[in-house]
């Protein structure tokens, strides 16, 4: 494992990261115990939110022996400075930390959380005191939007940008990525395996590790996924002729009905929560079905106010069937109620 600069930090992490979404649907003494292993096999760059069910707490009980050799990154959705706040301290405390290395504003896709975000006592202005406290070292933001991204990252306030980036979803290569490096900033490339829709993990990892720059923060749920991939960091990387063509093939078939979340479709007139319906099938299978349906449901239970009005399909960048593809998914999820919480 190499340990390269974050950004223009200062800091040095391990090349690869640890994401913290998987380790939502194990029990507590398998989350620690893969926990561990990462860290045992060198990598030092964890990532987790407070929104993740349980995974900031695992953290804690997992990694705070080790406190000061690694470098923990969380989130918050909230947009208000109490808000924010109030996730802070939350953190601190379900991480057994007195502070955070990275604070990052969590899926800031469209403009109106942008502007919540800078508003004068919003959520920025109490990352910054949080930071002057302490209890904060660097703040970022994490999107699924590549025109939100450059908004925030033309900006000086964020030291980091946390963005999908995979051979499926590759525009972050054209601009986002680029004025990254330009400006110094560390670039943590979410969702390598596209949310769970590349299942070929060797694939997965020469197509990133191609981009040196980046740092991928793959999930894992297993001590032998955590050996799985860290072994791909034992060699040098070689992608071939053939590795490209099968990339190409995966990304064409995936393609024609695969969900971004660049939110571009939303707001729904109405109501309709379209991103986390239209992602469904891939969050159950990351969390497990049981967590997933329980984790959206409030959202979920909007998909039924669908009447096919059709303002959501011309604002999709690619032509996804919207109406049809939220029918499928919202009785994918009614019977994953049905299977595991009596209904």
């Amino acid at each position: 494992m190499r340990y390269l600069p974050f950004g223009s930090t200062g800091a040095i992490v391990s090349e690869l990261g640890f994401g913290g979404i998987p380790i939502i649907r194990l029990g507590t003494e398998d989350a620690v115990r893969v926990l561990k292993r990462a860290y045992d096999k060198g990598i030092t760059f964890f990532d987790t939110a407070n929104s993740y069910e349980g995974s900031e707490e695992k953290f804690g009980l997992a990694l705070s022996g080790v406190r000061e050799k690694i470098f923990i990154a969380t989130k918050s959705k909230n947009r208000d400075g109490k808000g924010v706040t109030e996730h802070i301290e939350l953190s601190l405390k379900r991480m057994k930390t007195d502070y955070i290395d990275l604070f990052q504003f969590h899926q800031v896709v469209q403009e109106k959380d942008w502007q919540a975000i800078i508003a004068p006592g919003g959520a920025l202005d109490a990352a910054l005191e949080a930071r002057r406290q302490g209890k904060v070292r660097f703040i970022g933001i994490t999107s699924h939007g590549i025109p939100t991204a450059l908004t925030a990252l033309s900006t000086d306030n964020f030291v980091s940008i946390q963005f999908p980036f995979n051979f499926i979803e590759t525009g972050a290569a054209e601009s986002l990525l680029p004025l990254a490096q330009k400006k110094g900033l560390a670039f943590i490339a979410m969702k390598p395996f596209a949310g769970g829709a590349i299942s070929d993990a060797s694939l997965a990892f020469k197509f990133l590790r191609s981009h040196p720059y980046i740092l991928p923060i793959p999930g894992y749920d297993s001590v032998e996924s955590v050996d799985q991939v860290t072994s791909f960091y034992e060699s040098p990387n070689v992608v071939s002729e053939e590795d490209r063509r099968a990339m190409e093939s995966i990304a064409d078939t995936l393609g024609k009905e695969f969900c971004r979340r660049c939110e571009y479709c939303q707001p729904c007139p109405h109501g309709v929560s379209i991103t986390l319906g239209m992602t469904y099938p891939l969050l159950a299978s990351r969390m497990s079905p049981q967590v997933a349906c329980r984790y959206v449901t409030k959202a979920l239970e909007t998909l039924p106010q669908c009447v096919e009005c059709g303002a959501c399909l011309p604002k999709c960048p690619y032509n996804l069937p919207i109406p049809d593809m939220l029918k499928r998914h919202y009785a994918l999820f009614r019977e994953h109620r049905r299977l595991y919480h009596n209904e």
